[in-house]
């Protein structure tokens, strides 16, 4: 008993834990923070970067680009948080795809969906004569992007700016074309000087019809509106027993089209626009969209296994839409019946046009057939 005990006192040593060591899983943890603490300066930097000329490469940044660089700093204190609790690596995915600011590099690199840029290509025209179905024809095209709603940038929002402008864009990967369409832009004076101004490379596209019918449907679509104003015919002539056409009338001038395309050939060659015909979009979606696609520089992909004729509307719907499995046609908007209009009137509709129609079809090189 004796020997026990003083053996144990010989060695105290047995009686006490040896030291802890540090987890590998603490170790690693450490790790972690310390990288992401790292990423997050780097983060930083770059947004504080961006805003200064020279740094950058771009201009510096207003109140709206400043509000948005601090929202992604306060997004990526969120992310380095959630990692910090060890969340979830979907957690991670989803708050990096979150990042608001398209235009850096960084938030870029995070959200993986590519950046907003200004548009390369733009339906410029014209009212009435098809430029929504050849938006939504195109948007099927995997290496085209474009916006749903009329921008109206360079007619009515050009105060607004350029970065304005570009945040309304989806955004695209490298190869894809963003585009955007206001058939407005056409008759508009300062268009053409301000599109130039953006990019003179910029490719436009124009969907004419028959100005006669595209006058018409005009009408029909704002009687749909406002039923009470006056007929079609009282508002064709500034004086009915003379003849005399009233070319003030918006629904008239609109199918000057020679007139309007002389504006735009200051500013643009004639082999950067392409003229679309409204009634071959109908009668060969198809080959209207090839010429589309060859235009764009772009694979022909769109073909005529993607269209089906509807004969209740009377023209040719997608058999599945952009992002869908299912039939897309346009909405009830499109496809109205038009009104009975006097042939006598509609006779000299046509009389008055057909010298601007010859003029038209010698300056794009193309008969369009509508005399």
């Amino acid at each position: 008993m004796g020997q026990r005990l003083i053996c144990c006192l010989d060695a105290p040593s047995a009686l006490q834990p040896p030291p802890p060591l540090l987890p590998v899983r603490r170790k690693l943890l450490l790790l972690c923070i310390m990288l992401f603490l790292w990423l997050y300066m780097f983060y930083s930097c770059a947004g504080s970067c961006a805003s200064v000329p020279g740094l950058a490469g771009r201009p510096a940044a207003g109140a709206g680009e400043a509000a948005a660089t601090a929202g992604a700093r306060g997004e990526g204190l969120q992310v380095l948080s959630k990692l910090l609790r060890r969340a979830p690596s979907s957690e991670l995915r989803e708050e990096q795809s979150a990042a608001p600011d398209p235009t850096s590099p960084i938030s870029s690199f995070f959200n993986g969906s590519g950046t907003k840029k200004l548009p390369q290509a733009i339906i410029i025209g014209v009212k009435k004569g098809g430029t929504r179905a050849l938006l939504e024809f195109l948007r099927v095209h995997p290496d085209i992007r474009a916006v749903g709603a009329e921008p109206h940038f360079f007619d009515r929002n050009y105060e607004r700016g350029f970065a304005w402008y570009r945040d309304l864009m989806p955004r695209t990967l490298d190869g894809q074309i963003t585009m955007e369409k206001t058939p407005s832009y056409f008759v508009t004076k300062e268009a053409p000087a301000r599109i130039s101004a953006m990019s003179k490379g910029t490719k436009l596209i124009v969907v004419v019809r028959d100005p006669v019918t595209r006058a018409i449907s005009d009408y029909t679509q704002t009687l749909s509106k406002k039923p009470d104003i006056p007929t079609f015919e009282s508002l064709t002539f500034k004086n009915r027993t003379t003849g005399l056409i009233d070319t003030s009338w918006s629904a008239i001038q609109i199918g000057i089209y020679a007139k309007h395309l002389e504006n735009w050939l200051l500013y643009f060659p004639i082999g950067q626009i392409l003229f679309v015909s409204g009634e071959r979009l109908i009668s060969d979606p198809a080959g209207e969209l090839g010429r589309v696609q060859d235009f764009l520089g772009l694979k022909r992909i769109i073909t005529d296994k993607h269209f089906y004729f509807n004969k209740t509307k009377g023209f040719p719907c997608l058999k599945k839409a952009e992002g869908s499995s299912k039939p897309h046609c346009l909405g009830k908007t499109k496809g109205r019946t038009h009104p009975n209009i006097d042939r006598e009137v509609v006779q000299r509709l046509r009389e008055f046009y057909r010298p601007f129609n010859m003029k038209f079809y010698q300056m794009t090189g193309h008969d369009f057939g509508w005399d």
